[in-house]
């Protein structure tokens, strides 16, 4: 019997998120010899982007390189669309695989469609139900949910979202997520942080909160309410410290200096590769956040999680009560956080609730599928139960 040529995959990514939630999935398709799985990076973002790569020891083979200083939607769009076209009339794939919600995964299924080449969607079905929130990542996802083929969601919700979309049943494949996949490769129970400030502040007997904040549209008089709430927190709780990466925007970064620059309690921080960031993740208390892919990876660590938003496309967390969405008025910033402080109950019925985005094994189960429908193997493994 003839053998079967192996199934060329190409992964096209290009921000650190995507990275952290497909590379899991790149080195198991590598693994499998039934699989020719190529990588396709626009480099949307670049430094953050290369630190995951080396963390995962997974090379390129087509590298885009469209970052540049200032860059709009419309750059970002353009560059990748014309850069992909070329990388796929060179690698052929019979399957495109994208992750999420970024220019780069919409720009990616666009391409393939274009050459009508099935799209795998990876984490998809997530919605706020708000095209401009989050923006202009909500539409990305819709768009690419339109035109995907196979799609990979990482919870039960996620699936009914779908299905209220008329995407087939037999489309929708629930896998858990991937970054929980990343997590349990990457958290480790001794970790050198290389930061005296930072390993202090571990060893102390502190409540540590670690925030994060990036949003567009939390720009602005948003990001200044929760940095003022943040600095009369750590006033009126002086066993506590803050530790702060600033994104790169120079726009988080001025207002968050002027707030909090000051402040002996408040370490301001360049921003982490991924390595770090999750093993810091795992050793602070509570999380602060307006980032999508902090609340699931959170949670899977046991940290109470306060989301900087008013809307969320990953509502399984604050139904399982380990995530609260709390907006960014400065008195709900400042009472929420008060709280997980100074109420051990309340905190504990954060911590240990259950996680619902995965369970490690969200790519071995994205594999199978592909094997059973192009034909390597007959049944896929159980779907990922998000709901207990």
């Amino acid at each position: 019997m003839k053998q079967k040529a192996p199934f060329r995959v190409l992964a096209i990514f290009g921000t650190r998120p995507e990275a952290i939630k497909m590379l899991p999935l790149v080195k198991a398709l590598k693994e499998d010899p039934r699989f020719d799985c190529q990588v396709a990076v626009t480099a949307q973002h670049r430094e953050m982007l290369d630190q995951v790569m080396t963390l995962f020891d997974i090379k390129p083979d087509y590298d885009l390189n469209i970052m540049t200083a200032g860059q709009t939607l419309y750059d970002v769009t353009t560059r990748a669309l014309m850069g992909l076209r070329d990388v796929l009339e060179k690698a052929q794939p019979d399957l495109v695989l994208v992750h999420g919600d970024t220019t780069t995964t919409f720009v990616g299924a666009l391409a393939a469609f274009y050459r009508q080449i099935r799209v795998g969607h990876v984490e998809a079905g997530l919605r706020t139900g708000n095209k401009y929130s989050p923006y202009p990542e909500e539409m990305n996802r819709k768009l690419t949910g339109a035109i995907a083929d196979f799609h990979f969601a990482p919870t039960g919700n996620a699936k009914r979202n779908l299905l209220k979309e008329n995407v087939p049943e037999d489309a929708i494949y629930v896998t858990g997520n991937t970054v929980i996949d990343a997590l349990k490769k990457t958290v480790k129970d001794v970790f050198d942080f290389h930061n005296p400030k930072l390993e202090a502040a571990i060893r102390s007997n502190h409540k540590l909160i670690l925030m994060t904040t990036h949003r567009r549209e939390n720009l602005g008089a948003p990001m200044r309410h929760v940095y003022q709430a943040l600095k009369e927190v750590l006033r009126d709780y002086p066993e506590a410290e803050a530790i702060f990466p600033m994104h790169k925007n120079p726009k988080v970064r001025e207002v968050a200096e002027q707030v909090l620059g000051k402040m002996d309690r408040v370490h301001l921080i360049e921003p982490m590769d991924y390595e770090p960031f999750a093993n810091l993740m795992a050793r602070v208390d509570i999380v602060l956040t307006d980032s999508g892919g902090i609340q699931e990876e959170a949670p899977a660590l046991g940290k109470p999680v306060l989301v900087l938003r008013n809307t969320t496309e990953r509502p399984e967390a604050v139904t399982a009560g380990t995530v609260k969405l709390i907006g960014t008025g400065k008195e709900d910033v400042y009472a929420a956080t008060m709280r997980l402080l100074s109420d051990e109950t309340y905190y504990r019925s954060m911590a240990e609730s259950v996680n619902p985005y995965g369970d490690g094994k969200a790519s071995e189960r994205i594999v199978s599928y592909l094997l059973e429908a192009y034909g390597y193997q007959t049944g896929r493994m159980t779907e990922f139960e998000s709901e207990k």
